[in-house]
């Protein structure tokens, strides 16, 4: 089977920059689906949802940024993408955000753990702490406990 879109960008082979071009990948799936929870949410959560999408905008910029002063050139983002779950209530919205959060948080793990620089890595560990952040804030909405996980972004 062959696609009929244009190729886009390569991966890089250095695992530090692969790290990063995968967190902007991860990053554009997230921003997607930010779109599905605002539809299904509440309005009492329109700040949360709000906030969330714009620091994965910014993230997601800024670490275009970084790929661009590598010589590295940023994944595009695709038409679309497949949920991994069903969204149809504002309880379906708040587990996809909180799944979101924690797939941010394993992609920056992972940069921060592939990290060739010390800017590199005070990035993506605020990275991570804000995607669990965010996730503990999510699992307030749904009321789960524990709230938060004692290393985000990783299985431990």
């Amino acid at each position: 089977m062959t696609s009929t879109e244009p190729p886009g960008p390569t991966r890089p082979a250095d695992p530090a920059d692969a790290a990063l071009y995968d967190a902007v990948v991860t990053e554009h799936a997230v921003i997607y689906g930010y779109g599905f929870v605002s539809a299904h949410t509440t309005p009492d959560r329109n700040e949360l949802v709000s906030s969330s999408l714009a620091q994965h905008r910014t993230r997601r910029e800024e670490a275009i940024a970084m790929l661009d002063v590598r010589g590295v050139t940023a994944p595009l983002p695709a038409a679309g993408y497949q949920l991994p779950i069903k969204v149809v209530t504002p309880i379906d919205a708040a587990n996809l955000a909180v799944r979101m959060e924690n797939d941010s948080a394993v992609a920056w793990r992972a940069v921060l753990e592939q990290a060739a620089t010390d800017e590199t890595r005070k990035f993506a560990l605020t990275a991570l702490t804000a995607s669990a952040v965010t996730a503990a804030r999510w699992g307030q909405v749904l009321e789960v406990w524990p709230i938060t996980v004692a290393f985000p972004g990783g299985t431990e």
